[in-house]
């Protein structure tokens, strides 16, 4: 019990921190990624094929915006050699299968613009949850290769019953309508999936609902040991176990031969 005492104290700590410096950050991540307009090939020039690896999608949590991911971003892009873009949902969101939409929308723009026919989708807490609806509902598996999530609440969370004010909220407890949907059946599903979850985060409650558990699909949940909430998208020893996974040809199922845990405290 000491021991988890301090291991708590540690990692709350880190965790005022981090807040503290997003706060800041905060501002520079509200408007849109500005993306730079493809050059295109004259009329009946062939099409040069893409590069090997998918790009990557990064998508927010809660009440949050793309600043979050400053530095997995650097990471994904300098050891990973991806091309690395965000997307920001409306603070206002209030319906994740409409979020899900718009995020289908945007993976159709960025695989028109890449050359790819899928993309790899890393999204923290509630952007993980909107991903998941988009390739588990709306046929977005034939689109995401990859999808990482990051103390992503699959089955619920209970945490903050007086936030159940907001409709989003309420769809991510236990029993939603939204919850349900994602229970039932998806045979075939294309999409590989890779879950980050913490011991210690206290917004996941229980902690095993950032755990993607479902009889359909090829996922490999990864345990983080030492950090809470807001430091998944932003530990380095996190960033660097994303990348790891990216990297494999078939991140649910080979993954699973390697070691389920990850200790960074």
């Amino acid at each position: 019990m000491a021991g988890l005492s301090v291991a708590l104290l540690k990692a709350t700590a880190l965790e005022l921190t981090i807040l503290a410096g997003h706060l800041l950050l905060y501002p520079s991540g509200i408007t849109q990624e500005r993306r730079a307009t493809p050059v295109q090939p004259p009329p009946g020039a062939p099409r040069l094929p893409a590069d090997g690896r998918p790009p990557v999608l990064l998508l927010h949590g809660f009440i949050d915006n793309r600043s979050v991911f400053v530095l997995l971003r650097r990471t994904l892009a300098q050891h990973g050699g991806r091309r690395v873009e965000s997307l920001n949902y409306s603070p206002l969101t209030c319906d994740i299968r409409g979020a899900a939409e718009l995020l289908g929308r945007h993976i159709e723009e960025l695989c028109e613009r890449t050359g790819h026919t899928r993309v790899d989708v890393v999204g923290h807490s509630l952007g993980g949850l909107i991903a998941r609806y988009y390739a588990q509902r709306l046929g977005g598996d034939t689109r995401i290769r990859t999808l990482v999530t990051l103390g992503t609440p699959h089955a619920g969370t209970r945490v903050v019953p007086l936030a159940n004010a907001h409709p989003i909220v309420r769809q991510m407890r236990p029993g939603s309508d939204v919850i349900e949907e994602l229970k039932e059946p998806a045979p075939g599903c294309r999409t590989q999936f890779v879950s980050f979850w913490s011991d210690l985060d206290q917004i996941m409650d229980p902690l095993e609902t950032a755990c993607v558990d479902h009889p359909d699909l090829t996922a490999q949940n990864v345990r983080v040991t030492g950090i809470g909430h807001l430091a998944l998208p932003v530990h380095p020893a996190v960033a660097n176990g994303i990348r790891q996974a990216l990297d494999l040809a078939n991140p649910g199922a080979d993954a699973k031969s390697a070691p389920g845990g990850l200790t960074v405290a």
